[in-house]
């Protein structure tokens, strides 16, 4: 967990520094509000839910890159987001040597991937065995400009943990101002 906490800290600072243009194109267009659930099949490729994909579309996007940074959760990010990213990274001063070994694992897990006709993208190899993926059903996400996703066992687990408590959960956001 703690570095997908690092990796969050460091793209929210990539959207509100540098990012700025590459996070220009989201602000218009709606992103998926549920988690959907797709499949990787034997060749490697998620097929992406239709409103992964129209969210995708309406952007003009057809290329990804696709990782991880924490090594459980499976990240796509639009190209302009990714380089974001690698901007933060590469300009990330007194954290240089962090964003170095997250960088690292970000390009050592990931690749380039074009959406095709069937709008589907290839998980990387590498990627797909260690998140165990493959031929496996997965539960994808909007966050932050990129789609999560997630095989059964961290689903799982996140989706045992947000039940816990949720009566108390829901009651604090209230206090908060949830509607």
């Amino acid at each position: 967990m703690f570095w997908c906490k690092v990796a969050d800290q460091l793209e929210n600072s990539a959207i509100t520094g540098s990012g700025d243009a590459a996070r220009a194109a989201f602000i218009n267009v709606e992103p998926p509000h549920s988690i959907a659930q797709a499949r990787v099949d034997d060749k490697g490729r998620l097929k992406l839910p239709s409103e992964f994909l129209e969210y995708l579309k309406k952007q003009g996007i057809n290329k990804v890159f696709i990782t991880t940074l924490d090594l459980e959760l499976g990240r796509i990010y639009p190209i302009s987001v990714w380089k974001a990213n690698e901007n933060l990274f590469a300009g990330a001063g007194d954290l240089a040597e962090l964003a170095e070994d997250v960088a690292y694992i970000a390009k050592y897990y990931g690749g380039d991937s074009e959406i095709d006709a069937q709008g589907r993208v290839l998980l990387p190899t590498e990627l797909r065995r260690k998140l165990g993926l493959e031929s496996q059903p997965v539960w994808l996400d909007c966050y932050n400009g990129r789609i999560n996703f997630v095989g059964k066992s961290i689903h799982e687990a996140r989706f045992h943990r947000a039940q816990a408590n949720l009566s108390e959960k829901v009651k604090t956001l209230e206090k908060k101002g949830l509607k």
